[in-house]
């Protein structure tokens, strides 16, 4: 498996947010850098593809970067680009954590999802969006929830290579039981992804 870096290079201004909006720290901003979509000719198998830069980007811009651990909105102890705390993490709600250490949480974590949608792709071959929007998912509900038991649309209409149906399958909407506006945001985001490359915060365009 090739080696991966995780960019967390942000700029607030290509994004049209203030680095308080995004919660990222302000010693990671640099120039601004576009957010190119780069789209294969050709659906490919998912075991070929990995995240793309601009879903790297569009991801650190939903979950924010955070220095601190916190509770989400399910609850959990979170810290980084939406970095689900372990045992083995060995941290608690209120610690402060290192920007490398943050870095390697997105990396570990970005590989996993990479890993988790390409297991959910199967045989189905995807654009580079269309696999991006997997990964989104997978990154923000976690495996478990795009299983066949708890998903079995969403399954059916990979498995029937039935791309409008896919699509129509990646709004998760729900937090600890209740309705998440930013979920809803993020799920218009993964749909606008899937069917088109569009990656642009659909906030900013409201």
């Amino acid at each position: 498996m090739r080696k991966r870096k995780a960019a967390l290079v942000l700029s607030a201004g290509a994004m049209g947010l203030s680095s308080a909006a995004m919660g990222v720290p302000t010693g990671w901003q640099t120039e601004e850098v576009p957010v190119p979509t780069v789209q294969p000719e050709l659906r490919l198998p998912a075991a070929m593809l990995g995240a793309s830069q601009s879903l790297k980007e569009a991801m650190i811009q939903e979950e924010g970067v955070r220095t601190t651990v916190y509770r989400d909105v399910a609850g959990y102890p979170t810290v980084g680009v939406g970095h689900l705390i372990t045992p083995e993490d060995g941290l608690a709600v209120g610690q402060k954590v290192s920007q490398e250490r943050i870095l390697e949480f997105f990396d570990k974590d970005i590989g996993k999802a990479e890993a988790a949608a390409a297991r959910l792709a199967g045989a189905t071959p995807l654009f580079q969006h269309e696999f991006d929007a997997l990964v989104d998912l997978v990154y923000n509900v976690g495996e478990g929830n795009v299983s066949a038991k708890r998903s079995p649309r969403l399954n059916q209409a990979i498995a029937d290579r039935d791309y409008n149906g896919i699509a129509q399958e990646l709004d998760y909407t729900n937090a600890g039981g209740a309705t998440a506006k930013g979920l809803v945001y993020r799920s218009e985001r993964r749909a606008n992804i899937f069917m088109g490359g569009q990656y642009a915060d659909p906030r900013m365009q409201a």
